[in-house]
């Protein structure tokens, strides 16, 4: 299980102990739970974007709507041989943070000032996409080797947070 702050720990009535998630563990763990989803053989991404403490959209890295997996076609960038942390736009799938914005975008929902809990911190594009969309913060798992996305949300004054969550789903 995940650690608990001494906040969320609570004996009940008969004497039981209640752990309860941390809103950090809560949404972190629901990003794990969608990054399941991924369909990418490289790096399985999921992200939730969260407004007034409810979620108002997910998105996990995979092809467009309707078009083959890479599980099914093979990995573009394991093919070109592209490192990891360059060169995002050779690939035929979408990252999580773009899916989490198209899917707001999709259904009207606004996601100006929202926080985003994902998996791992967002690439270059994905960053300057998160910026535009005036998410105001940015909770990680995993550090992704891409500088110019950490220079960009900080000019932009995006506050980016690591969180480690211990028990993932």
């Amino acid at each position: 299980m995940a650690s608990l702050s001494k906040d969320n720990v609570k004996t009940g009535s008969s004497g039981e102990v209640f752990r309860r998630p941390s809103w950090d563990e809560y949404f972190m763990s629901m990003a794990y739970l969608v990054s399941k989803r991924s369909t990418c053989i490289r790096r399985k991404v999921g992200a939730v974007l969260v407004k007034d403490m409810r979620i108002i959209s997910t998105g996990y890295n995979g092809a467009p709507k309707g078009l083959p997996h890479c599980y099914e076609t093979g990995c573009l960038r394991n093919e070109l041989a592209v490192p990891e942390g360059e060169r995002a736009e050779l690939c035929r799938g979408l990252h999580a943070e773009a899916n989490c914005i198209i899917q707001a975008a999709v259904f009207g929902v606004s996601v100006k000032g929202a926080t985003l809990y994902t998996t791992h911190f967002p690439c270059s594009i994905c960053a300057k996409m998160l910026i535009n969309a005036e998410i105001s913060e940015i909770v990680y798992a995993n550090d992704y080797p891409d500088e110019l996305a950490k220079k960009l949300l900080s000019e932009a004054k995006i506050k980016t947070r690591k969180f480690n969550l211990e028990c993932k789903i």
